[in-house]
């Protein structure tokens, strides 16, 4: 059997279809790894923006997520409350409310991070050889980089 053309676009196209079913099933496994007590994934998202842009407002955060602005106040006022995030007022236009993540907000992504991290690092140690645990970790720079591409 003749090894399949890389750049021929029918092959290129199963190479596709396999990472986009394979990385999801990855995510969405990985968005199950839900323990009790842990923020929403509408939480988590709110916060992870907050945390990598800074500040905004929650009409720019229910655009990014593609959500009402109604689902946005609710998802920040259970933040507020649970204190992962600060209302203020925009220091150009006082009218408008700017939300920022608290120390407790970041500690909270940081612990999820940590506690999914250690259930993949756990897959891992468990059901993969040593040979298969380096071609993981010598595609991981080549999914970054399609992930920068799309």
């Amino acid at each position: 059997m003749l090894a399949p053309d890389s750049e021929d676009p029918d092959h290129i196209a199963r190479i596709a279809g396999g990472l986009r079913v394979s990385l999801a099933l990855v995510s969405r496994r990985l968005k199950q790894l839900h323990v009790a007590g842990d923020i929403t994934i509408a939480e988590v998202s709110a916060l992870a923006r907050l945390e990598r842009e800074g500040p905004s407002t929650p009409g720019a955060l229910a655009a990014w997520d593609q959500i009402s602005p109604q689902s946005m106040g609710a998802t920040l006022t259970s933040l507020e409350v649970q204190g992962l995030v600060n209302r203020g007022t925009d220091p150009d236009d006082g009218r408008r409310v700017v939300v920022s993540i608290t120390e407790a907000g970041r500690d909270t992504l940081v612990g999820g991070r940590r506690r999914r991290t250690e259930k993949v690092a756990q897959a891992l140690a468990k059901g993969f050889t040593a040979a298969e645990r380096e071609q993981l970790e010598s595609v991981t720079p080549l999914l970054e980089r399609l992930a920068q591409a799309i």
